[in-house]
């Protein structure tokens, strides 16, 4: 297949890595993704993610919001510096704590522990998101830690409201 757009090219082979995934297929190459690697070929021995889904905003042109458990299986402790999302302009880590939400800079997470992004507390936001994200289908989210690495996983794509999607309350704020 021949793609005038590098996007599209992107597009279509994470859906290839995607099915892919489904069949318990290893990865051919270290830029592929199987969605049963969850720990991905960047990412440290240890880490790893799962759960992940986005909520689309009820009004188009607010931020969505993105849930997801990470954990650190590894010896060492790790600390999440940063997030990308297909499909945003921007996202950012939150966290909501007494009816107030701010920017999380970093997260430490020591051998053996979980991080549960979820609604109420920690959560990624999703500011700008295009068009072509849409409820019923799925985008990747790549996580970056202090030291580098990256670890990438495929999210859901809810709308809100719908079974499954956990509501987008956080704490009272309104965006």
């Amino acid at each position: 297949m021949k793609f005038a757009c590098p996007a599209a090219a992107l597009l279509a082979t994470v859906a290839l890595a995607l099915a892919l995934g489904g069949c318990g297929k290893a990865p051919d190459s270290p830029t592929q993704t199987n969605e049963a690697t969850v720990s991905g070929p960047d990412a440290k021995p240890g880490l790893a993610a799962s759960d992940g889904k986005l909520v689309l905003p009820v009004i188009a042109g607010r931020p969505g919001a993105v849930y997801f458990t990470v954990r650190n299986d590894g010896s060492v402790p790790a600390t999440l510096a940063g997030v990308h999302l297909a499909g945003a302009s921007k996202a950012e880590m939150h966290q909501t704590k007494g009816g107030s939400m701010a920017p999380v800079e970093s997260l430490p997470i020591d051998p053996g522990a979980s991080v549960v992004f979820a609604p109420g507390g920690l959560h990624v936001m999703a500011f700008g998101l295009s068009d072509s994200v849409k409820a019923g289908g799925t985008t990747e989210m790549t996580l970056t830690f202090s030291d580098g690495d990256k670890l990438s996983m495929p999210l859901h794509v809810e709308a809100m409201g719908s079974e499954g999607a956990g509501g987008h309350d956080m704490g009272g704020m309104h965006h």
